[in-house]
């Protein structure tokens, strides 16, 4: 619940969560404007870091984007006489972590930004109560989207469960207000030192009034090994992390917006924003994004309305997941619920030969060893997968999402959820579970030349265009003069396409007897 703070408070602190940037940030925004002193933390969570394997992109994003951020902190306090600004960092329960530095600071409130996330809205609230206990208030605004929860709905009061009368509802509301930026430059002369800094330097004192100096963070931003991590191929993918990562890529971005419509579908070609995962961490701002997409829109650049149209769907999501949170874990659509999907040893071995890149469908295997070795998949790409292990090899969705989770460095729990459930025809506003992609015909219409194939699966790069699609059509010349052998240079088919499609029409026609 969104809480305005009163007119004052002597001393805050803003927690950074998934909004890894100081400026037009809703909570820092807010915090500086009503709070004499600001402080700033960021906590690594071990409640989330400790689950996931300890060489991770994301944990490495993550920590870099906030020697950026510290870095910005900085430079805003050195510019208000403040050479002692730096972020605070902890590495804990964030529960605990937070609590603690509540007190010791002591502060009279902190600020977050929301995170409509089901275990993020639980541990939220536990917070809330454990602040609340000490007399600390905790407040909480809109960041991480244009529109949430239940901000756009249909005339009847509820919340949208199809996208196109929501992106319409959506533009029919959209105002200057909802696209402007929260000052936060001109008010960083609130920001505090850090404490322990301040402690230390000739002239100052412990800003507590207590010398509590055991308790402050480390300054500095601790390494990956400090965090019991390991370095991962970030640089070697030219990740660039933090806002002025996400600065770079959007400059590039908008020299070549006007082919955005149509390069987007193609994963050869450098046609998407590549921004989703700054969008996921919050290093770049969604006002910012959709403000310059809608004014770009209004001068009438091709690319500029498929752009927004993508940044709609992201709150279109965000707030299915908000008013619809059983969408973790079971489908959007109750009745989809009851379709068996292939389970036991030959279900695990199909997943298996998914995960891996080994279906025997190049365009499949191409975009799994994407993911594999980058952490990134191409939208079309996306689509396409998800819809060859639902539709093909019959198996849950939510093995597909849960591998997404563990592996993509953007993964955003709304949206990956809203895209599994779309390809299963699960969810809301999906595509009918009667429409299959055929992974030959897209690889065909989508990668004609087999740009991308070749790319992840150079075995196949003597193949021609018209071969390098299904292998197994080939001639035994054809293959032999490519180099190829079926079955060792590349695997033959795990299912026929063909067969695959009957069997996934008579395993959904439980739902169509359902609604009949």
């Amino acid at each position: 619940m969104h809480l305005h703070p009163p007119a004052h408070y002597d001393h805050g602190l803003v927690w950074f969560r998934r909004d890894l940037r100081a400026s037009d940030h809703a909570a820092l925004a807010h915090a500086l404007g009503h709070c004499r002193q600001v402080w700033c933390v960021f906590v690594f969570d071990r409640q989330i870091l400790d689950p996931l394997p300890r060489a991770d992109r994301r944990v490495e994003f993550i920590r870099e984007s906030l020697v950026d951020l510290d870095a910005q902190l900085h430079a805003w306090g050195l510019a208000n006489g403040q050479d002692g600004v730096h972020l605070l960092v902890c590495h804990g329960d964030a529960v605990a972590e937070i609590t603690r530095l509540a007190q010791a600071l002591p502060v009279q409130a902190v600020f977050a930004n929301h995170d409509d996330e089901p275990a993020a809205l639980a541990r939220d609230a536990r917070i809330r109560g454990e602040l609340a206990h000490r007399g600390v208030m905790l407040h909480t605004f809109k960041d991480h989207v244009v529109k949430e929860r239940q901000e756009v709905l249909t005339q009847q009061g509820r919340p949208f469960g199809v996208f196109t009368p929501y992106k319409n509802a959506w533009l029919r509301s959209l105002t200057e207000a909802d696209l402007a930026p929260h000052d936060t430059e001109s008010v960083a002369r609130a920001l505090a030192p850090h404490p322990a800094l301040a402690s230390r330097s000739p002239g100052r004192t412990d800003p507590t009034g207590d010398n509590r100096e055991a308790h402050w963070p480390t300054p500095g931003i601790p390494s990956l090994k400090d965090l019991g991590f390991e370095s991962t191929n970030l640089s070697q993918l030219r990740l660039l992390p933090g806002s002025a990562g996400a600065a770079t890529l959007l400059e590039d971005f908008l020299g070549r917006i006007e082919h955005y419509g149509h390069a987007r579908d193609f994963p050869a070609v450098k046609g998407p924003s590549y921004l989703s995962v700054h969008l996921r961490f919050g290093t770049v701002s969604i006002r910012a994004l959709a403000r310059t997409a809608y004014a770009l829109h209004l001068q009438g650049l091709a690319g500029a309305m498929p752009w927004l149209n993508e940044l709609i769907w992201r709150d279109f999501y965000h707030q299915i997941l908000a008013n619809h949170p059983h969408v973790v874990g079971h489908a959007f659509k109750p009745e989809y619920d009851r379709i068996r999907w292939e389970h036991g040893k030959h279900a695990e071995t199909l997943f298996a030969a998914w995960c891996e890149g080994r279906t025997g469908y190049p365009l499949v295997d191409a975009a799994m060893a994407q993911l594999n070795q980058t952490g990134y998949m191409h939208n079309r790409l996306r689509m396409v997968v998800a819809s060859f292990l639902c539709k093909d090899l019959g198996l849950d969705w939510r093995w597909g999402e849960r591998y997404f989770a563990e592996k993509l460095n953007d993964f955003d729990l709304a949206a990956n959820n809203g895209g599994w459930q779309w390809a299963a025809s699960t969810g809301c506003d999906a595509q009918p579970y009667f429409r299959i992609f055929n992974p030959v015909s897209q690889s065909e219409k989508f990668d004609a030349e087999g740009r991308f194939i070749r790319r992840y699966l150079p075995a196949l790069a003597g193949l021609t265009n018209k071969a390098i699609h299904a292998p197994w059509l080939a001639g035994g010349v054809e293959l032999a003069s490519a180099g190829v052998v079926l079955g060792t240079h590349t695997p033959l088919p795990v299912v026929d396409h063909a067969l695959a499609r009957q069997r996934t029409l008579e395993r959904y026609a439980v739902v169509k007897k359902a609604s009949d």
